[in-house]
């Protein structure tokens, strides 16, 4: 007998045997869920004797799961957000980007609490003259060093206000060192930030040092148009998941 014949003489019993069946017994749900389910697995069983393996899976949207209807793409998206968990995990994909690529500010409620610190930093080259009036504390709207470390340290606190995917955290410790670099006619400028929390801290660190670098540039415009901020980098993290980490020297 041909795998047609034979695939025609089956599903022709498995609809005469549903017809058979006594009404009442449809009415009743959980036996009829039964039913159907052994039913399927019978009748998948007969088809893999003709074909030698069980049917595909049915993709019509929906797979029937027991006593409920399970939906292919809710199953496709959870599948592929623990992929991207993973990739993320292991530093192969953006934690700011969900599945379907858009901007996603990360759940961290389920990380344990650490010490975080982070240290950043910057490099503000003025030129000969504004650099000449800031060491000689010149420059007409004041103290550029002492306004700049303030203003950056003001930044670290609300990095969270200007950065929109990170995180609003607790910090306990900012500090800022700007010191003056005589033979590159620059402002080098470090800054540390500390936290105990389920987020890092290297944003804080490198928008201390970047908006300090650029209150030197709106200190110092008025003598020179021609000051770049430059270098802006994180130096080192500790804490959290991935541990420590440093810029190679």
């Amino acid at each position: 007998m041909s795998q047609v014949s034979l695939l025609h003489k089956i599903i022709t019993k498995r609809c005469l045997s549903s017809f058979q069946l006594p009404l009442q017994q449809w009415s009743r749900s959980v036996s009829h869920v039964s039913q159907i389910d052994a039913s399927v697995e019978e009748f998948n069983k007969e088809l893999e004797l003709v074909f030698g393996q069980p049917p595909a899976a049915f993709n019509s949207g929906s797979q029937y799961n027991g006593s409920r209807i399970v939906d292919n793409e809710s199953i496709e998206r959870q599948l592929a957000e623990k992929n991207s968990a993973k990739l993320v995990e292991k530093g192969h994909a953006l934690s700011h980007v969900d599945t379907h690529g858009k901007a996603n500010m990360v759940d961290v409620s389920e990380k344990p609490g650490s010490k975080r610190m982070a240290v950043a930093s910057c490099k503000v080259l003025l030129g000969e003259n504004a650099f000449r009036l800031v060491a000689a504390n010149q420059i007409a709207k004041g103290d550029v060093l002492s306004v700049a470390k303030i203003a950056g340290i003001y930044g670290a606190k609300h990095t969270a206000h200007l950065i929109p995917l990170c995180h609003n955290i607790m910090l306990s410790k900012v500090q800022l060192e700007l010191g003056l670099n005589e033979q590159e006619q620059a402002v080098e400028i470090k800054g540390e930030v500390t936290s105990v929390g389920q987020t890092g801290v290297e944003m804080e660190a490198m928008t201390a040092v970047s908006v300090a670098g650029l209150t030197i540039y709106d200190m110092c415009k008025a003598v020179s148009k021609d000051i770049q901020i430059t270098n802006i980098q994180l130096e080192m993290k500790t804490g959290g998941k991935s541990g420590e980490w440093a810029q190679n020297p």
